[in-house]
C-alpha cells in the first residue's frame, strides 16, 4: 500500500517562499512520475507540476512557470515544490500525486494518478 504524506504548507505574505515535501512510502514503490495539484475554495483541482522518475523531466503549468521549482530525491522517493514570488491566487490546498505506470507525456491529468496525499494549506495574503 502506497502512502503520500506531504509538509510545508503555511501562510505566507505575497511575494513569500514556501518548499512543499511529499514522502513516498510502501513496499517496492516504484513511480513513473510525481506532481503536485491544487486545488482553491469553490475550484476544481488543478495541475501545478510533475516530475518524471526516470529521467526527472520537469512540467509546468503556466501559472507558476518561472516562480515555482520540482524536485525530487530518487533514494528518499520525495518530491519537492519550491514556491517562490507567491500570489493570493496561489491559495489552495495542494495535494501530492504520484502513479506508476507510464502514460507517456501525459503528466497534467489527474485521473493517470491513483495515489494521493491527504492535501496541505498554502495560504498567501496580500
Amino acid at each position: 500500500q502506497v502512502q503520500l504524506v506531504e509538509s510545508g504548507g503555511g501562510s505566507v505574505q505575497a511575494g513569500g517562499s514556501l518548499t512543499l515535501s511529499c514522502v513516498a512510502s510502501g513496499r517496492t514503490f516504484s513511480p513513473d512520475a510525481m506532481g503536485w495539484f491544487r486545488q482553491a475554495p469553490g475550484e476544481e483541482r488543478e495541475f501545478v507540476s510533475a516530475i518524471s522518475w526516470s529521467d526527472s523531466r520537469r512540467v509546468y503549468a503556466d501559472s507558476v512557470k518561472g516562480r515555482f521549482t520540482i524536485s525530487r530525491d530518487v533514494a528518499k522517493i520525495t518530491v519537492y515544490l519550491r514556491m517562490d514570488s507567491l500570489k493570493p491566487e496561489d491559495t489552495a490546498v495542494y495535494y501530492c500525486a504520484a502513479r506508476t505506470y507510464y502514460w507517456g507525456a501525459n503528466y497534467v491529468s489527474s485521473s493517470t494518478y491513483p495515489y494521493w496525499g491527504q492535501g496541505t494549506q498554502v495560504t498567501v495574503s496580500s
